[in-house]
């Protein structure tokens, strides 16, 4: 019963000391900033931010396959465009060597109806009639006949272009078959973490009102790193480096407005209100626990 009794009262004197540690994180734990607050902006902003880089990272694991997949593609979109155009030329070459055949047939029988009419003549000007329209009949076969092996040529050009579109199709699809599996391998590797953070960036929008949110986005798609909001690191901002003058540094530490760099146009956070997040998020993660 003694031991039992010493063993409650070492439970008590943990469960106490847990509790007194609570209460003296939370009596220096800093205040949350009020909803709607310049503070609560930026750091919505920058927990949005934080999220973004993520997946930024997770885009730039893939490399430039995305963009080749999507070259190749257009490539052969291309290839197969052209080839469509070509069918059809030769189609339409088809249909005038057709059409010139036709022709020659025709002058080929008025030839053979002239030459039988002038079997018949009763005088010279009706034979030299006759042999002028002979003549004139020759003339458009040969036309004729010439066109045709000008379109003829053509269409073996075209073929050959046909044929070797065709070569380069296949290859150019095999090797697009191949970037796509590395592609969705990669996509399938990352896919429920990508999502995971998009679903936590969609979060943080819903907090920011839409002015802000459309200037962030602006400047994070002109930003070559994709940082649309940064803190000062050595007096100078932490996205272009361009020195930030003591005055406006207290105005960004104040945070009563949001000011952005005059070189860049990103916005500041102060390192301070993110350390101050970051220990209220420690807080509460052990308090969980």
């Amino acid at each position: 019963m003694a031991k039992k009794k010493v063993k409650e009262e070492a439970v008590l004197s943990e469960n106490q000391a847990v509790a007194t540690a609570t209460e003296a994180t939370a009596a220096n734990l800093v205040p949350a900033p009020e909803e709607n607050s310049i503070a609560y902006k930026l750091l919505s902003l920058y927990h949005l931010q934080c999220i973004c880089s993520e997946i930024d990272k997770i885009r730039i694991e893939r490399g430039e396959l995305p963009n080749e997949v999507r070259n190749l593609e257009d490539d052969i979109e291309g290839k197969k465009t052209r080839i469509s155009k070509f069918q059809e030329e030769i189609k339409e070459m088809n249909e005038k060597i057709s059409t010139e055949k036709n022709k020659i047939q025709e002058a080929q029988a008025l030839i053979a109806r002239y030459e039988e009419q002038q079997n018949n003549v009763r005088n010279n000007r009706e034979y030299d009639s006759l042999s002028k329209e002979i003549e004139y009949q020759t003339v458009e076969i040969q036309n004729s006949e010439k066109k045709i092996s000008k379109v003829q040529a053509n269409m073996e050009i075209k073929t050959e272009e046909i044929k070797n579109l065709e070569t380069e199709l296949k290859e150019k699809g095999e090797i697009l078959t191949q970037k796509k599996g590395e592609l969705d391998g990669l996509i399938a590797e990352h896919e429920e973490k990508e999502k995971e953070l998009m679903a936590k960036a969609e979060t943080f929008k819903e907090k920011v009102e839409p002015r802000l949110l459309t200037a962030f986005e602006r400047i994070r798609k002109n930003a070559r790193n994709g940082l649309a909001i940064v803190q000062i690191s050595r007096d100078a901002c932490g996205g272009c480096f361009s020195t930030i003058p003591p005055q406006r540094q207290l105005d960004i530490r104040l945070h009563k407005k949001i000011i952005v760099c005059e070189a860049c146009g990103r916005i500041f956070i102060d390192e301070q209100l993110v350390k101050e997040d970051k220990e209220r998020a420690e807080a509460a993660a052990q308090a969980a626990e």
